[in-house]
């Protein structure tokens, strides 16, 4: 079969959810991923920021075949030797003391929320109902009817309401809209360090710190979502470590796994995940041993490859020479560490055909919010590779 006959499958039998590029991916490895018709691509989207420490690493891979042999599923009914393990490891990382597992990151994210207004009920004292949560324009957290329920996106809610109440929106960047929205209800505040699906935009140095010290000053949780920003892409463990600030909560996915399982969690407080009771929440596969054995190795790949320090550096190179490019359709260049979005200007035409154009050059980055181009490659990227990279973006960028 070539391209073309999958690519007919999928659009006969596939519920037409997405826009991929149309290119048919049947292996990979590092920042490499190969089409079925044997052509070579860089990958420069990284699933994500799924894959950060690249396509199946052989130490992270290793670690699923090894579990996959012993045990892969218990449920949370009995306990396994490879959760325990995860939670400690997770913990001394980070600096949190406790951490909750799930699947997606959508899930992770409806279970901070879940915690917060059960945080807000029974810790500080809301009347029952009347939690709110204030989230920031142009975010993105997921797809599930609660996370569209605090969409600015008029797309994400089309014909599927009614919609969850209880959440407030202010504008992102904004620390005085936030400090205006905060009322006796409120019981968190979510928001992206870096807004990756609304364009990769960086938010005004000081912001995430101003907005974090409204929160304690009101007795409200400060939730972070680093699901794509996270374990390494901006050139910190996490991004709200630019700021110099601790959330109470943050949430985690993606790379967590290094993209061989589906792993999330909720990290925070013991005052915050410790208002569950056994029963208020739970999944079939959340810790599972074979996720958490994967999830164990792919954080200490990140560690002892130092790919985030990696990500630091040649995400400021990067970043520097996509600047030089003299091109007639860029409007601006930014982003933290290997997370980086250009935006074209309206007269572009879309930054889609430039995608296109990438492909046809052996380069995969996706579009997002029509005028942005992502880059964000796996961070075991060399600097060769993003000099040979930066070849043909600069072709594309110039182009008619």
């Amino acid at each position: 079969m070539n391209t073309q006959d999958y690519i007919a499958l999928e659009e006969k039998y596939g519920a037409h959810n997405y826009h991929p590029l149309d290119v048919v991916i049947e292996k990979a490895g590092g920042v490499w991923v190969y089409d079925v018709e044997g052509n070579k691509y860089l990958d420069c989207l990284a699933a994500y920021s799924a894959v950060n420490q690249g396509h199946c690493h052989p130490r992270i891979v290793n670690a699923l075949k090894e579990q996959a042999e012993k045990v892969t599923l218990t449920s949370r009914a009995f306990r396994n030797n490879q959760l325990p393990l995860l939670y400690k490891e997770l913990c001394e990382l980070t600096g949190f003391e406790m951490v909750l597992p799930m699947n997606s990151g959508a899930e992770a994210v409806e279970t901070a929320l879940k915690a917060a207004r059960k945080w807000g009920y029974k810790v500080k004292g809301v009347k029952e109902n009347k939690a709110e949560i204030i989230a920031c324009t142009n975010n993105f957290a997921g797809r599930t009817i609660t996370i569209i329920s605090f969409s600015t996106e008029e797309q994400y809610k089309d014909g599927f309401g009614p919609l969850t109440p209880g959440f407030k929106i202010v504008e992102y960047g904004n620390a005085e809209d936030l400090k205006n929205a905060i009322t006796e209800n409120t019981v968190a505040f979510i928001v992206e360090p870096i807004q990756g699906e609304g364009g990769v935009v960086v938010p005004p140095d000081g912001y995430l710190k101003e907005a974090y010290e409204i929160c304690k000053a009101n007795n409200v949780l400060f939730i972070a979502d680093e699901i794509q920003t996270g374990l390494g892409r901006t050139g910190k463990l996490f991004a709200f470590e630019h700021e110099g600030i601790k959330p109470d909560a943050i949430t985690i996915g993606k790379a967590l796994s290094g993209g061989l399982y589906p792993v999330s969690a909720v990290l925070s407080r013991k005052e915050v995940l410790g208002v569950f009771n056994p029963g208020d929440h739970g999944s079939t596969f959340g810790g599972n041993p074979l996720g958490a054995a994967v999830a164990r190795e792919a954080l200490k790949v990140l560690i002892d490859e130092d790919l985030i320090n990696k990500s630091d550096r040649l995400g400021k190179y990067f970043i520097n020479e996509l600047k030089k490019i003299d091109s007639p359709h860029v409007k601006e260049v930014r982003g933290k560490g290997l997370f980086i979005g250009v935006e074209l200007k309206d007269e572009a035409g879309g930054a889609r055909r430039f995608c296109e154009a990438l492909k046809e050059k052996g380069i995969l980055a996706k579009e997002t919010h029509e005028n942005v181009i992502r880059f964000a490659p796996p961070l075991i990227i060399k600097k060769e590779e993003i000099d040979w990279a930066l070849e043909h973006i600069r072709e594309v960028l110039t182009m008619a």
